[in-house]
């Protein structure tokens, strides 16, 4: 049977680099039963039968966020033979309130001190006999990120799993709040593990309502824990939570007084730099270069270099050339040869050539994840958020809905305000995903070739968008109210591991691949024979114009609901269409339908096709603007559906967005039109102007909640 080690902490404590030291690429990612948040599994390297799981970073075992109900749970209910409860050194009293209560569960608990590199260079010590003595545990001094310490923590947990070693709380609570739990153990001895009788009797105290549920006590059960509780807390004159919380922190003070030495009080490395990027007034401006610079290396630089070499050379000169000769000297079918050269091959390799740009995007956002840049950008972000109606807990998924806009969904679930919640899911997929940086790619090397802005404007604009839709959906009833406050633990700067980065970059990069060989295979396919073939009065046949083929049908259907924007024609309106099945189609699409296969995205032969899809620049920037901040694709869809766990509200957030990109693209190809490309002002420009006006009233108008409130009811009035 296999031997299972669980990893918990603090969020930003190191945990996901020491699991995929520990794990390297035998682990693989789901979803808990039932929810979700992602669930990260692997094998021990050097113990095959030893599985460690990655616990979500949390602060406490209070059931108040999902991820600490699924820690929660999993140490209650899985079993784990060990768990390893990482510490950041640097910050070693907020991180030993989780401490005290994992040793209380009764489980076997190995403390790896992490970020001990950080500590050693702010010339601090640690003492961690006396440590470990006070908390009952073993220490061992660790670096995740240097990859010191991480297997002689593993190791000693596989030991402790083998000889069944157990470990017993090291702290205790003052007099009357030992009283009072030893009142509440002699309630339910008998009735939970005896290991487990403290942390039970220790949640009971605190009025705990799953625990309450679930050792179902009786009615005398009831009203003698009530008595010992209200007892306590007239004496004491403070709320039960509150006095146990006290108390880990009474112990916790006295812990670090006594085992922890600073060297002097005065500024460390990460205070002076915060100093500079968390300013007031610079921190904008330095969020804005980074990310410009990331951008701009990613797909107008670097990437560009990278992705003309993919499609012109690896596609184009070799892969489709090779393939279409070996069909051809094997007698295939002329329409099996287009299928796969034309369709599978141009439409999957259009996508597949930008897939270095992202493998860049992702490598440059690792970077600035691990060295703790990131966090201070949420940081930075929920003084500004904060004035529109959400806080920086919203920013969190909208940073992890770069990479993919499902898990960024996911990560609503830490929002503990329900409409705070809804309106992060209905907005964070504004920010553009990777799979949507081929159409930045396309529209920007095609179109704006010159302008070195394109590309991250794209990302900024995303985050206009979610404040615009903050700001408006806060005045509406459905959403008023304040927003969730936001607490965050800001790490110590640290060069990130190589190591780390590159798999943080392989994973996110990987789903996309996966998904061109799979989802867009597929699509590329169905749109090749839709593009291919025509239906007459003799039946089915293959169409030597593709005016007059199934797909030109269908998209002239679709067509008319896009010339306000600019692109009213069927191949555009189809690739927009086809998005919904995943972004990446948009550019597949193309791909088939234009053999971008067989051209880079600034071959003039591209270029010259532009004209006859967009009416002027304009249109082609509101097609980007749609398709980046429309509905998103089916599986964010799913996310959304999951999350909202209503129809009604999935199809609301739906609408929400994909309206909110309707007219933003309908605005910027009318009025774009008129005072950039000599279109003359008519129905269309009145119409965008209004659409402004009613932008500027939702922004701008007053709202107070309790005008719309319904009066309180009462005495003698029925509610």
């Amino acid at each position: 049977m296999a031997i299972k080690i669980a990893l918990a902490g603090n969020p930003n404590c190191g945990k996901t680099t020491m699991f995929n030291d520990l794990t390297g690429s035998s682990q693989y990612v789901g979803n808990w039963p039932g929810v979700t948040v992602e669930k990260k599994e692997g094998r021990l390297r050097t113990h095959k039968d030893v599985v460690v799981t990655d616990l979500p970073g949390i602060y406490s075992l209070s059931p108040y966020t999902l991820e600490e109900v699924v820690t929660r749970n999993y140490i209650l209910d899985e079993h784990p033979d060990v768990v390893i409860d990482l510490v950041d050194g640097s910050n070693i009293e907020r991180n030993l309130y989780l401490t005290t209560q994992l040793t209380e569960m009764g489980l076997p608990v190995i403390i790896a001190l992490n970020m001990i590199d950080i500590v050693q260079k702010n010339g601090d010590k640690i003492d961690v006999e006396k440590l470990s003595q006070a908390l009952g545990c073993e220490v061992i001094e660790t670096s995740a990120i240097k990859g010191t310490g991480s297997r002689q923590v593993a190791e000693r947990a596989v030991q402790m799993a083998l000889t069944g070693v157990k470990t017993h709380p090291g702290h205790t609570f003052s007099k009357p709040v030992e009283e009072a739990l030893s009142g509440i153990e002699s309630l339910i001895d008998g009735t939970v593990p005896q290991e487990r009788l403290r942390w039970y009797s220790i949640k009971l105290f605190e009025r705990d309502e799953k625990v309450l549920e679930k050792l179902e006590l009786d009615a005398d059960g009831k009203k003698r824990l009530e008595e010992i509780v209200s007892g306590l807390e007239a004496e004491l004159d403070d709320d039960s939570e509150s006095i146990i919380t006290g108390e880990r922190y009474q112990f916790i003070g006295k812990l670090v007084s006594q085992c922890v030495r600073k060297r002097q009080s005065g500024l460390t490395t990460s205070d002076k730099i915060d100093r500079v990027v968390t300013n007031r007034w610079l921190a904008l401006p330095i969020f804005a270069a980074v990310m410009y610079i990331v951008y701009f290396v990613s797909v107008s630089w670097l990437g560009t270099i990278v992705t003309d070499w993919t499609n012109d050379t690896l596609f184009a000169e070799t892969i489709q050339p090779a393939v279409g000769g070996w069909l051809e000297a094997v007698g295939a079918a002329g329409w099996l040869q287009g299928l796969i050269v034309d369709g599978i091959i141009g439409g999957v390799g259009a996508v597949l050539g930008f897939v270095p740009q992202m493998f860049i995007l992702f490598f440059f956002l690792s970077i600035l994840e691990d060295c703790g840049y990131m966090a201070r950008v949420a940081f930075i972000m929920d003084r500004i958020f904060r004035k529109f109606g959400l806080s920086g807990k919203s920013f969190i998924p909208m940073l992890i809905s770069s990479g993919c806009g499902v898990p960024g969904i996911m990560a609503t679930r830490t929002i503990e305000n329900e409409k705070d919640r809804r309106m992060t899911i209905m907005t964070t997929t504004f920010i553009p995903c990777g799979a949507k940086l081929p159409i930045i790619a396309l529209i920007a090397g095609a179109v704006f070739p010159n302008i070195t802005w394109m590309a991250p404007a794209t990302y900024f604009f995303g985050i206009f968008m979610v404040v615009i839709s903050g700001i408006i959906l806060k005045k509406t009833k459905m959403f008023a109210g304040d927003p969730s406050p936001f607490v965050m633990e800001l790490p110590q700067y640290h060069f990130p591991a190589p190591k780390g980065v590159l798999l943080h970059m392989w994973e996110r990069g990987k789903a996309f691949i996966i998904k061109a060989g799979t989802v867009i295979f597929v699509a590329c396919g169905i749109i090749w024979f839709l593009q291919s073939f025509g239906f007459g009065p003799e039946g089915l046949y293959m169409v030597e114009d593709e005016n007059a083929s199934l797909l030109a049908a269908i998209g002239g259907v679709i067509a008319p609901v896009f010339l306000p924007l600019g692109f009213g024609n069927w191949q555009a309106a189809v690739a927009s269409v086809s998005g919904l099945v995943a972004k990446e189609n948009v550019v597949g699409t193309f791909g088939v339908l234009f053999g971008l296969g067989e051209v880079g995205e600034d071959d003039p032969a591209l270029l010259s096709m532009v004209p006859t899809l967009f009416a002027t620049s304009a249109s082609a920037l509101a097609f980007m603007v749609f398709n980046l901040t429309c509905a998103p694709c089916f599986a964010a869809i799913g996310a959304i559906r999951r999350e909202m766990m209503s129809a009604k509200w999935t199809w609301f957030a739906i609408g929400y967005m994909t309206v909110m990109a309707y007219v933003m693209g309908f605005i910027i190809n009318q009025l774009g039109g008129f005072l950039f490309y000599g279109v003359s002002f008519g129905i269309g420009q009145v119409l965008a102007l209004i659409c402004v006006a009613a932008l500027l009233w939702g922004l701008l108008r007053s709202y107070n909640p309790n005008k719309t409130a319904r009066k309180p009811a009462v005495a003698g009035a029925h509610a």
